[in-house]
């Protein structure tokens, strides 16, 4: 763990390690985001109906779900360096798939694949956990979240801009294409350019890559059940896809995918069961147990907050075109003051969790997300526009700030396991937006925010079963050394 001051100006030591690891996110999240903004000359462009644009908004976040949970495994496992610069480099080629479609076929196909460079969030939470100690993680997360989640609000801002430059019915093109010019090349400067730890310290690996290790027989059957809204959010998004959503699949398809996610589940389970039947027969000792119930109440909020996040970044510039009658580029513009929330609300959710405790900070935090979709679901065309970009500003904060604040949190769970842990609750991210974008698709944007708003007080209840992380974490080296890590 470094020493050194925190300096956010400084581009040496820890700090080079966090402003390359925020840049490697922005860019994924650049990637990730860049057919929202553009998607008006898209839908003109390969002729496609509203329901055709829906679908691939919903695909665009689909297969994140078990990629966040894959990609925390790997990056437990091979180290953040390697598992950033793989993603980046080939999640570029499904970047240059959609850039070059010519159907619905090929554009579905292309941003389903394209999900998989969401995961890359997961990454740099172990990387910068590895670099940063307990005093100033908060702080330091908030920072690699907040200024990478950013990347999201610079496609709205400028890819509109670049496909107008380069100019005709291919400039969505051109300025998709040149986001995947710029992953591949970014994953090369990162590999180069980090180590997974400070010299001298010990990369801590999980016992088993298969599943996530438990410490009791109670988290166990918990684990399984915290499981079930993954499968259950790719069921949705497969129903969805059938003849009586937008009848993209068969039928016959449809029955096929969900017999293979109850086969993948049961598979999870046996996975499960392999890595951690040991506890049924001797208890782990109590220096090396983790409580489980601290990553369930993590999953819920982020499913709320940065489910939330996904969804309306995705609805936004509709809403305000739609709501304010203006044209697209302008909505955009005016979306994504949402999303430019992102560069301060994040460290700042870390930061006041650094000072001022985990726990409370989230209780406030949560409180003011409910109270925000709330006023966002009274707004109508009736009131002035920027009061409207007001209190969607102030509602933003309260997301990002909680966002900021649940992955201040994560790391001091189990440290060896932190890719896991972030994996699972990020995946829960991706869940609360294939939700809430699926509960978009019935309802109008009054009731959808709505919504938000009441899943959030379920959220604020879950948090009466979170405990303060406190103490200290126990880690075994290879050696067999047993090492203490401070987490408050």
């Amino acid at each position: 763990m470094s020493t050194e001051k925190f300096n956010i100006l400084k581009f040496s030591g820890k700090m080079k390690i966090l402003h390359l690891s925020w840049m490697a996110f922005f860019i994924s999240f650049l990637v990730w985001f860049n057919f929202a903004p553009l998607l008006q000359a898209v839908k003109v462009s390969l002729g496609l109906t509203t329901d055709q644009i829906k679908t691939l908004l919903i695909l665009n976040v689909a297969l994140t779900i078990p990629a966040r949970v894959i990609i925390g495994m790997l990056t437990d496992k091979y180290g953040p360096r390697l598992v950033y610069s793989a993603l980046l480099a080939i999640c570029s080629i499904p970047c240059f798939m959609f850039a070059f479609a010519d159907s619905f076929v090929q554009a579905a196909i292309a941003r389903f694949l394209l999900g998989f460079i969401g995961a890359g969030f997961v990454i740099g939470i172990r990387m910068v956990s590895e670099w940063f100690p307990h005093n100033e993680l908060g702080t330091a997360e908030g920072i690699y979240g907040g200024w990478g989640n950013f990347g999201s609000a610079a496609a709205a801002f400028t890819l509109p801009t670049i496909a107008v430059l380069f100019g005709g019915e291919d400039g969505w093109r051109w300025a998709i294409g040149l986001t995947g010019v710029i992953s591949l090349l970014f994953a090369f400067v990162y590999y180069a350019n980090v180590t997974n730890t400070p010299k001298g310290s010990t990369y801590f690996k999980p016992k088993n890559l298969g599943a996530m290790e438990v410490t009791s027989v109670a988290d166990f059957f918990l684990l399984l059940i915290m499981k079930l809204p993954m499968y259950a959010a790719l069921a949705l998004l497969a129903w969805k896809l059938a003849p009586g959503g937008v009848n993209i699949l068969s039928q016959g398809v449809v029955n096929a995918i969900y017999l293979g996610l109850v086969a993948l589940y049961l598979l999870e389970l046996h996975k499960v069961w392999q890595v951690n039947k040991d506890i049924f027969t001797k208890p782990v000792p109590v220096l090396h147990r983790y409580n489980f119930k601290q990553v369930a109440v993590l999953d819920i909020l982020y499913f709320t907050n940065f489910g939330s996040e996904l969804a309306v970044v995705s609805m936004l510039p509709l809403f305000f075109a739609e709501t304010f009658s203006l044209d697209p580029v302008l909505a955009g513009l005016v979306a994504g003051a949402y999303a430019f929330m992102n560069l301060m609300s994040r460290p700042a959710g870390g930061w006041i969790s650094d000072k001022f405790g985990r726990k409370s900070t989230l209780m406030i935090l949560t409180a003011g997300l409910a109270a925000g979709y709330a006023l966002m679901g009274m707004v109508d065309g009736q009131w002035p526009l920027w009061l409207a970009v007001v209190i969607a500003m102030g509602c933003s904060f309260f997301v990002q700030s909680g966002e900021g604040a649940v992955f201040a949190v994560v790391p001091l769970i189990k440290r060896r396991m932190t890719g896991q842990i972030a994996g699972m609750t990020g995946a829960y991210g991706n869940v609360g937006a294939v939700t809430f974008l699926t509960v978009l698709s019935f309802v109008d944007y009054s009731t959808f925010f709505y919504v938000i708003a009441v899943t959030a007080l379920l959220g604020l209840f879950t948090l009466m079963f979170m405990d303060e992380p406190r103490g200290q974490i126990a880690e075994v080296a290879e050696d067999g050394t047993v090492h203490m890590i401070d987490v408050s």
